[in-house]
This record gives C-alpha cells, structure tokens and sequence, in this order.
C-alpha cells in the first residue's frame, strides 16, 4: 500500500496529462465546495520514462477536446504555441513540485495547479526552466527564490525520476488515508481506434466522486 498521512490524499500523475489537469482541478473544487482540511501530496508518475517517448502531441491533441468538455472551468485550449515550442518533457515542472515540497504542501499543491494551467490553458512550454520559475514567480504560496535554489541544487531530481510503486496503475492514481486508491477518479472510457491515431470515448463520468473523495481523507 502507498504510504500516506491523514487529511491527506497522494495524487500520482504527470503534469501533462489531460486526465490528470482534470482530476486536480476537480480535487481542488471539491475541497472549496466542502470546506474538507485536506493536503494534496503530488508524485510523479513519468509518462515519458514509462512510456520512452516524449510528450505525445497527437495523443494530447485528441484528448483534450473530449477531456475539456467535460469541465472546461478547468482551462483548456488546444495548443497555440509555434510548433517548435510544444514542451515535449515535462520532467522540469515535475522536478518544480517535487522541490516545492520543502515549503511545505501549501506550496507545491498551488505550483503543481499552476503549472497544468498554464500548459493546458495558456499553451506554455513547460519544458523550459524561465518558464517554470516564472510561473512560480505568480504563485503567491512559493517563494520562487527558494525553489530556485532547491532546483539548482537538484535536491529533488531523485524523487522525480524515481520509479513509481508498482501499485499506481497509470495518471492520475489517488491514493487516501483509508488505504483505497482510485485511479482517474468517476470516469470510464475506451479509445475508438488505434491509441495516438483514433480518439478517447467517455463512457461514464461521475464528478460527484470528489465530494466523496475529499469527505473521506478528511476523516
């Protein structure tokens, strides 16, 4: 079992991943709506390194359509970048809220959420080291000076590349106090079509789930 604290709940995900920007938007509008005191602990799962490629934009780009419909209060858009801008790592803002953690969870749940909507939201490449601090410059939780630090010193690059335990199955994988884990919380969906190459069909979606979520790890 993945090891975890009360009024907390362990989120294992990649910062670049449509599924996850969802979960965690969800999270945090599940905590506003039931005033839950509840910390959320980010680890990463590496898609790249499970899966030896970089940031897939084709698979992004089908999937954030289908994902951003069904809460676009989270922040989407399709890339707008210039090609050659698309992030194809995202490692270094992994590496940002891992580091953030030494101000403690406040710090690196904000950066975590900032970082996925300036991605999905404001087609920010994420890859590049100015871009993370300087989206930590807007997060009034991080003391961007700190972080600075932390990453130059790699404090937290052992932690980011790291295996996940074999019991987290993909992005996002929630894991709660009460030792139950739930990955991609309320949604059920298949691909239609060759994965990377057809689309993503949702097949069920229950928001609800948070309220449920957030009211357990509290208690």
């Amino acid at each position: 079992m993945v090891p975890n604290s009360p009024g907390t709940i362990v989120i294992y995900a990649d910062v670049a991943c449509p599924w996850a920007h969802l979960a965690v938007h969800r999270l945090w509008e599940a905590r506003r709506r039931t005033g839950a005191d509840v910390r959320f602990d980010h680890r990463p799962f590496q898609l790249e390194l499970v899966n030896e490629r970089p940031t897939p934009k084709g698979v992004l780009d089908a999937e954030i359509p289908v994902v951003g419909a069904l809460d676009p209060g989270a922040g989407w858009q399709v890339w707008q970048g210039r090609p050659w801008e698309w992030p194809v790592t995202s490692l270094p803002a992994l590496e940002a809220v891992q580091a953030a953690k030494e101000q403690g969870l406040a710090a690196s749940e904000a950066l975590d959420r900032a970082l996925r909507r300036s991605f999905f939201g404001q087609s920010r490449c994420i890859s590049m080291r100015h871009v993370v601090l300087d989206v930590a410059a807007g997060v009034p939780d991080v003391d961007e000076r700190a972080l600075q630090d932390a990453l130059d010193a790699g404090r937290a690059r052992a932690a980011t590349v790291a295996k996940p335990p074999s019991e987290v199955q993909g992005s996002p994988h929630l894991f709660l106090p009460d030792g139950s884990d739930h990955p991609n919380p309320g949604i059920e969906m298949h691909w239609e079509g060759e994965h990377g190459k057809g689309f993503p069909v949702v097949d069920r979606d229950d928001p609800s789930v948070y309220d449920e979520l957030l009211k357990r790890a509290a208690g």
